[in-house]
């Protein structure tokens, strides 16, 4: 398995995936969405998102898991050792809200970690990868084409946590879903760290905040699902930086029979 390529393909996917979002959020005055099973919007862009990104993905004869496929049974995909794990548009509620805080998320995972992350941002053309062989992540910003002229694996677009600074700690937390556990788990910083700042972000780009070095910790109490953190898990673990699951005090873990993931904490 040739990862520089994978890593090549899935930059590329996420490029035209959010080009194709893109589109649709500048040109149409309405965002119109629909209701999933799950009570979660659905917009058209993505699926034109999730198709971009299909024409890449299927020509590594990779399996893939995505938030707008129909996914096989437990019984199928359990025996794959590796497979893309996908969300189209992460944020469809900040889309529709027309904030920019929505990102393109590909992760490749192998034996149920991810080993891959590919995160883009179609409003500012940020993309986020990481090398999971080099256990370096990066952080470049595209053109107004949607092109990077550079050498995206520089020393310069390197990116790392922040160092730790006494008695200060900064927290992310969801735009649209912070909830009575989370301003709990504040409060309870507030008694360890005399300077306590809170940090408000949509989508996968909490864990970009975290894995650049912008915030400390992101701590998630309400329900995500295996594709809204897979890319994030990626890049974090390429930087050192953990996704502990507060069920298990391990790692998140993917392909699982359940794609629901448990409550989860980010941090060094």
């Amino acid at each position: 398995m040739d990862k520089t390529y994978l890593l090549d393909v899935a930059i590329k996917a996420s490029i035209r995936a959010g080009k194709a979002i893109l589109k649709i959020y500048e040109e149409d005055d309405e965002i119109v969405f629909n209701q999933k099973l799950d009570n979660s919007p659905i917009t058209k862009a993505d699926i034109a998102s999730n198709t971009e990104i299909l024409k890449f993905l299927q020509r590594t004869n990779i399996p893939i898991i995505s938030e707008e496929n129909k996914n096989l049974s437990y019984d199928a995909r359990g025996k794959w050792e590796t497979c893309w794990v996908v969300d189209p548009l992460d944020g469809t509620k900040e889309f529709i809200k027309r904030n920019g805080e929505f990102t393109v998320n590909i992760a490749l995972v192998s034996n149920n970690t991810p080993i891959l992350g590919v995160i883009y941002v179609p409003v500012t053309k940020e993309l986020f990868f990481s090398d999971s062989e080099e256990a370096k992540a990066y952080k470049v910003t595209l053109d107004v084409n949607h092109e990077f002229s550079g050498q995206m694996m520089s020393k310069t677009n390197e990116i790392t946590p922040r160092k730790r600074i006494e008695n200060t700690i900064k927290i992310v937390g969801s735009r649209s879903h912070m909830n009575k556990e989370t301003e709990e788990f504040v409060t309870k910083l507030s008694t360890t760290y005399s300077n306590v700042e809170i940090v408000s972000k949509g989508s996968s780009l909490k864990f970009c905040l975290v894995a650049e070095g912008k915030a400390d910790v992101y701590p998630r109490f309400a329900p995500t699902m295996e594709w809204d953190t897979a890319a994030g898990q990626a890049i974090c673990n390429a930087v050192g930086i953990k996704v502990i699951s507060k069920e298990t005090g391990e790692p998140l873990l993917y392909n699982k029979e359940n794609l629901l993931n448990s409550h989860f904490i980010v941090r060094r």
